[in-house]
């Protein structure tokens, strides 16, 4: 039997509408992580199909750490005003800003990269490579060690440093599916001494 208090748990927990989190758990049979997880794979739908909309508010965080040397402002951006204006989006943000802080990247994804800037990376890790590979292997290497120099340098790429089983884009996501409307990093900027 799914209680009331069953309900306003799951609701507080993931932030799901209500008449979701009675749905969940009657699919679940009950079980809370298991309707945690319906509701999260619901949620990645109805963000995914918001990716279209546009976003038009949001707020704009710092961070600055306890040396006073590294400071960081970053825009995260979403639909509505209602959104900005949730402690859990103020939360992200703030996550957003320590990470950047702790991290320096220097682009928000891969598609930011300059042309420029990822064929001289390119042609960088070709030059690392033994010349006595196939080619096919040569591949695989210059393509995982971009994989890896991603990781370094885009921030969506990067994982969270309170969660390294998360990346920053899965925070975004994740963000999306909770709040039911589209997320996303405007921009960002790192100060440091």
């Amino acid at each position: 039997m799914i209680t009331i208090e069953d309900i306003q748990k799951l609701r507080q927990a993931t932030q799901a509408p209500i008449m979701e989190c009675k749905k969940a758990l009657e699919e679940a049979k009950g079980d809370e992580e298991k309707a945690k997880e319906i509701l999260r794979k619901q949620g990645a739908i109805r963000a995914q199909s918001k990716q279209d909309k546009e976003t038009k508010s949001g707020i704009i965080e710092s961070y600055v750490h306890s040396n006073k040397k590294v400071g960081t402002l970053v825009e995260l951006r979403c639909e509505t005003d209602s959104v900005a204006a949730n402690a859990g989006f103020s939360e992200l943000a703030h996550d957003i800003a320590m990470q950047i802080a702790a991290t320096n990247a220097l682009y928000l994804s891969p598609e930011q990269i300059p042309s420029e800037v990822l064929s001289q990376q390119t042609k960088d890790f070709q030059e690392e490579v033994p010349d006595d590979k196939p080619e096919e292997i040569k591949k695989k290497i210059i393509d995982g060690k971009l994989d890896k120099w991603f990781q370094e340098v885009c921030l969506e790429n990067q994982a969270f440093i309170k969660d390294d089983t998360r990346t920053i884009k899965d925070l975004i996501q994740e963000a999306s599916s909770k709040f039911g409307e589209k997320v996303e990093i405007g921009q960002f900027v790192r100060f440091q001494i």
